[in-house]
């Protein structure tokens, strides 16, 4: 890859979902640019700490992949019935029946302090990652024009230190219920 850097076929190289002795295996041979992680306020454990600090300290970039929680923070799922029959979250440990009405409650907290702050619990999830530090950068998907727009307002939110933590206190660490993939699909992941 760094060769690919050096006849300029490529810009920069980022990895995904890595740990931190590979990623430090790997920068130590070309310089990382970035990191694509899962980040948002349901899932934390996998870039706080270590990773982040690891990234942080050589200077990469984090690329917070399903910054809404695969779009639960967003606001609009009510329960796995707005889930189509094909839909790959029917499968996914957190919008499983045992698991959606308590992350479901979670985002209903994360409502009302989005309440409090005039926006949708959309924005306020993403402004709540972009509050995390400038080397992270959401990647939220979406297949609407208008929720486009309604992401990128987020980036117009500025937080107060208060508003950061209770949206932090909205969504304690450890509090979601399910995991972010099933364990096979984890375990491929090598987490």
């Amino acid at each position: 890859m760094a060769e690919l850097v050096a006849e300029g076929k490529i810009g920069h190289l980022a990895l995904s979902e890595i740990s931190v002795d590979t990623l430090r295996k790997a920068h130590a041979e070309h310089p990382i640019a970035a990191v694509q992680l899962e980040y948002s306020l349901f899932t934390r454990d996998v870039v706080e700490g270590a990773v982040l600090d690891a990234c942080r300290e050589l200077g990469i970039g984090v690329v917070a992949y399903s910054p809404l929680g695969r779009g639960m923070l967003a606001g609009g799922i009510t329960s796995t019935a707005d889930l189509d029959g094909a839909d790959n979250r029917r499968r996914w440990p957190r919008f499983a029946e045992e698991n959606i009405g308590h992350n479901l409650a979670l985002v209903d907290a994360v409502r009302a302090v989005a309440a409090d702050l005039g926006c949708t619990p959309g924005q306020a999830a993403l402004a709540w990652l972009l509050a995390q530090g400038e080397d992270i950068v959401p990647i939220p998907g979406t297949k609407k024009r208008r929720y486009v727009e309604e992401n990128a307002a987020s980036a117009e939110l500025t937080l107060t230190p208060d508003q950061v933590a209770r949206l932090t206190r909205a969504v304690p660490e450890g509090a979601v219920a399910g995991g972010r993939y099933p364990d096979a699909a984890l375990a491929r992941l090598g987490h």
